[in-house]
């Protein structure tokens, strides 16, 4: 395991260099215990595509809601198999099927931050284990929060985020789609520039922030894979953020 001060040293010098180095960096110290996560939107493709020239084996985690749109779901499978993947599905854990079943149409729009944590967030935490390294795709110009991220980070239980595009910006993501000819997400060209579960996802105008339409008008930015809830281990540590008392769920 790294030193917190080699890890700050490194993510120092991660500054210059290229998402391709930092990424040939991680699969030489970490691999085979190391996955990448994706969403497979249009701005997602970049980093996908070098993580598969660079290190094709590398498991890619795809957390499956239950509330993507159809063009996504059908979007990954079609560059699953033009790109030969190593898909990992995702899904929430089985003891959580009953109350979400109950509350499948008013859960996103009612309480997102829940929604997100077992979607997303629980899934992810429990796919990681026995990983040393996670590859995400996150940028500093995307969100408040994410503005504030370093290269690498390291998360309580000792897995090393590690965050290629970090410092890229909207422009370097489409010059290098361009550049690769790269493939677009069905829905891009309607508008929809960052792409997430159906019920929390609208079309925005083409000046606007590509996150704009995520949870638009309910104060949200983040699903919580890349805030402090993702350290939190269980529900209760995370229950002030919830609106539903999940304490009162039997089967959790």
């Amino acid at each position: 395991m790294l030193s917190v001060h080699k890890i700050e040293k490194f993510s120092k010098e991660f500054e210059t260099k290229t998402p391709q180095e930092i990424i040939e960096w991680a699969v030489d110290r970490f691999s085979p215990y190391m996955a990448m996560s994706s969403s497979f939107q249009t701005q997602s493709m970049p980093l996908l595509h070098m993580v598969v020239h660079i290190a094709p084996e590398t498991p890619i985690f795809f957390i499956n809601t239950g509330y993507h749109f159809w063009e996504t779901l059908m979007f990954r499978e079609k560059m699953a198999d033009e790109w030969k993947l190593n898909i990992i599905d995702l899904y929430r854990d089985s003891r959580w099927d009953l109350f979400a079943r109950q509350n499948i149409r008013s859960l996103p729009l009612k309480d997102p931050n829940l929604c997100c944590y077992l979607h997303k967030v629980e899934p992810m935490q429990n796919a990681l284990k026995g990983y040393k390294a996670w590859i995400s795709g996150i940028r500093r110009d995307q969100t408040s929060v994410r503005a504030q991220a370093n290269f690498l980070e390291i998360q309580k239980d000792g897995l090393l985020k590690i965050n290629p595009l970090l410092n890229w910006k909207r422009e370097d993501v489409n010059r290098y789609i361009e550049e690769h000819n790269l493939p677009h997400h069905p829905l891009y060209e309607k508008g929809y520039r960052s792409v997430g579960c159906a019920p929390c996802t609208i079309a925005i105008g083409e000046n606007d922030n590509e996150r704009a339409g995520r949870w638009a008008g309910r104060g949200k930015v983040e699903c919580g894979l890349h805030t402090g809830m993702f350290s939190r281990k269980n529900i209760s540590e995370s229950q002030s953020e919830f609106q539903i008392d999940v304490t009162k769920v039997d089967h959790v």
